[in-house]
């Protein structure tokens, strides 16, 4: 609890068997009130490494839904457990947990009602071993989009994120792609909603157990975000109507 606030951490989980125990342990309880995972589909023991360690709730996928479809099932548990402060951590051990305070005070005290760890902010990225080629797509993509949608973020594509309840009430994160780009799309109706965003900055860590994603689908989800950006700026204009927004 933080402020009377209920705090629920989720972990959108596949194949993360070698790194879920490390990430969990870390997280700050009692701060975080419960954690919610979800196995989409994994070939490994996640699940079962899951309830060893006495995740509070368990969602396991028969088939694989993708990242989007993951935080789908993620935050409406979270809404249906009554979550006031909802933090979405990967299970790869790619972002610390123990950012988690800092982010929970900035949500609990009414600051910001959404919180991005930035890999960005800093000089970081680089040196925690983003790789190039991913470090300069994130900047040339985190520019078009700034001047597209109207705002200013250090970058857009981070996985490190968390939201207030009244965020997740209000946009309609259902109608988003089950893809990689539903983190873009759900930033996207953020911003058109007017709720204002804060940033933090947040280690990078790269490393054989990290989830990536591979170029082929890197280029695809730079395509996405260059689409979702201009059906931002359309739909803003009134030349046309996209129904996430």
């Amino acid at each position: 609890m933080f402020a009377d606030k209920k705090v629920v951490v989720v972990l959108p989980a596949y194949n993360a068997e070698k790194t879920l125990e490390k990430t969990y342990k870390e997280i700050p309880f009692p701060l975080v009130d419960e954690v919610i995972l979800c196995d989409d589909a994994s070939n490994d023991k996640t699940k079962d490494l899951a309830k060893q360690l006495g995740i509070n709730h368990i969602i396991v996928h028969e088939s694989n839904k993708g990242y989007g479809g993951n935080q789908k099932s993620l935050y409406n548990k979270a809404l249906e457990i009554g979550a006031d402060i909802v933090i979405m951590l990967h299970p790869d051990y790619q972002y610390t947990p123990l950012l988690i305070p800092s982010i929970v005070n900035i949500i609990g005290s009414d600051l910001f009602p959404v919180v991005l760890g930035s890999r960005i902010l800093g000089k970081g990225a680089l040196a925690g071993g983003m790789p190039i080629y991913k470090y300069i797509a994130n900047r040339i993509l985190t520019m078009i989009q700034n001047i597209m949608v109207n705002y200013k973020l250090s970058e857009y594509h981070t996985g490190y994120r968390a939201f207030s309840k009244e965020v997740l009430e209000s946009v309609n994160f259902n109608a988003n792609s089950d893809d990689f780009i539903f983190d873009n799309q759900m930033l996207s109706q953020i911003i058109m909603a007017k709720y204002h965003i804060a940033e933090i900055t947040c280690p990078t860590k790269y490393f054989e157990e990290a989830s990536s994603i591979n170029l082929r689908r890197s280029a695809k989800y730079g395509l996405g975000v260059l689409v979702v950006s201009l059906r931002h700026f359309l739909h803003k204009l009134g030349v046309l109507k996209y129904r996430i927004y």
